[in-house]
């Protein structure tokens, strides 16, 4: 996932970024609200959520916050700020953010409020698994990708589905194994990796970033940075 932090404090910014990327993310960091909204006016950058500190240098974050509801997007956006009363949560949260974390705060709990996040804004019914372009249609069982339908059968789904509900998570061949075949490790076997080889076929279509990618010794992964 493309994580955007506009932060000033230099310290904290880089925090951040070796953290998030760390756990898999790429992350962009801008330090003021004029070169955000250059960056966030350009939908080619990918940016995925928004990490947004209160007080930058030329202005409050509230303003870029409101500058981007105003434009329409729904992007997530996180306010991190020191500011801790409660008038300063709800102005952010009126102003249209998702969530409020407080400086200074533990980093396993903003990974925990990112994901949270995530699970509210990019599933837009309850019926309805989506990650970039790809989704999937959990009652009529019909997958789409950039608008084009994919067929499958019941195995590739059930893959696609368990890929889907964990996007960035590295999932080793036990793990698939055990949640679609319903049965232990077996160490000759390559099933996983042939159902896996025929999914990849049908999602990572040609002119379009790959989505199901390989982390070799580990397993597989849908979207990684």
């Amino acid at each position: 996932m493309h994580i955007l932090v506009v932060e000033d404090d230099r310290g904290i910014s880089s925090f951040l970024d070796k953290g998030l990327r760390a756990e898999g993310h790429a992350v962009t960091v801008l330090d003021t609200i004029a070169s955000a909204r250059t960056w966030l006016a350009n939908e080619a950058n990918g940016v995925q959520l928004v990490l947004l500190d209160l007080r930058l240098p030329d202005g409050t974050g509230e303003s870029l916050l409101r500058w981007l509801r105003a434009r329409g997007s729904q992007l997530p956006v996180i306010i991190l700020t020191a500011r801790a009363e409660v008038l300063d949560k709800v102005t952010g949260l009126d102003a249209g953010a998702n969530d409020y974390i407080t400086k200074p705060f533990a980093f396993d709990e903003l990974l925990a409020r990112i994901r949270a996040v995530l699970r509210t804004s990019t599933q837009p019914t309850a019926a309805e698994l989506v990650v970039e372009d790809l989704r999937l249609d959990l009652l009529s069982k019909v997958a789409h990708r950039a608008g084009r339908r994919i067929e499958l059968s019941p195995r590739e789904w059930a893959i696609l589905e368990l890929f889907m509900r964990n996007p960035t998570h590295v999932l080793s061949r036990a793990q698939i194994l055990s949640s679609v075949w319903s049965y232990s490790s077996d160490p000759g076997s390559n099933v996983v990796d042939v159902y896996v080889g025929y999914l990849r076929k049908k999602i990572n279509v040609a002119g379009s970033r790959p989505l199901i990618q390989t982390v070799r010794g580990a397993g597989y992964r849908l979207v990684a940075p």
